[in-house]
């Protein structure tokens, strides 16, 4: 499957456009992650087990959006983006989107 943040795939023809997909995954923190942070506040600097648990969250949307742009027969999803929301104290959503397309030679 190809995904791009672009509207086209260089080479290729967009023949259909199948529609909009989704992936989206919901995460929340882990107390040892929380107990890390919580020193890393002190002294400053980048929270490695957040970064870590966000970069997994995110290529787990992606296989799902992968995954429902194949269940509609797409052979690439045009125009990604991502968005994040709080869902509540402690977790949050990542979710990605896309055009769904098939594509010609």
């Amino acid at each position: 499957m190809i995904y791009s943040t672009t509207e086209t795939i260089p080479g290729k023809e967009i023949t259909e456009i199948v529609g909009v997909v989704t992936g989206n995954v919901v995460q929340s923190k882990h107390i040892g992650r929380d107990i890390m942070a919580g020193l890393k506040s002190i002294v400053g600097g980048e929270i490695r087990g957040y970064t870590e648990m966000l970069t997994d969250a995110r290529d787990v949307a992606i296989q799902r959006l992968a995954e429902s742009a194949r269940e509609k027969g797409a052979d690439a999803v045009i125009g990604i983006r991502f968005t994040t929301s709080s869902i509540m104290d402690g977790s949050s959503e990542i979710m990605v989107f896309g055009t769904a397309v098939k594509l010609g030679t």
